[in-house]
C-alpha cells in the first residue's frame, strides 16, 4: 500500500512537470566571465550540450562579444540538468522562459 501511494505521488510530480513544459519553451543562457578560457567553454558546450566543435566555438564567441548567448532551447525539465552541469564546471548559466510569438 505504501508503494502505491509513493507511485501516485511520483505520478503527480511528473504530470506537473509535463504540464509546465507543454507550450512553454525555455532558454539556457550562458553569460560571459573573466575566469573561463575559450577552450574550456568550448569543451563544456561539446561535452554537456552535445554541440559540434564549430557550433561550440561560435557560441563561445557570441558569449564573449555580446556578454551572453542562448546555447540551448528546450523544455525546462530538459535544460535543468544541463544548466547544473555547466554551473558545476564554473560557467555562469541560467534558464529563462519565453513565449513564442503566435
Amino acid at each position: 500500500m505504501a508503494l502505491e501511494k509513493t507511485y501516485e505521488e511520483l505520478e503527480e510530480v511528473l504530470v506537473e512537470d509535463l504540464q509546465e513544459d507543454v507550450g512553454n519553451k525555455y532558454q539556457l543562457i550562458v553569460y560571459n566571465d573573466d575566469h573561463n578560457t575559450f577552450d574550456w567553454v568550448i569543451q563544456c558546450f561539446v561535452e554537456i550540450l552535445q554541440h559540434s566543435a564549430e557550433q561550440a566555438e561560435q557560441l563561445s564567441l557570441i558569449v564573449h562579444f555580446k556578454g551572453k548567448a542562448t546555447v540551448k532551447t528546450a523544455p525546462k525539465t530538459q535544460l535543468k540538468p544541463l544548466k547544473d552541469a555547466l554551473v558545476d564546471r564554473g560557467l555562469s548559466a541560467v534558464i529563462e522562459g519565453f513565449k513564442q510569438k503566435a
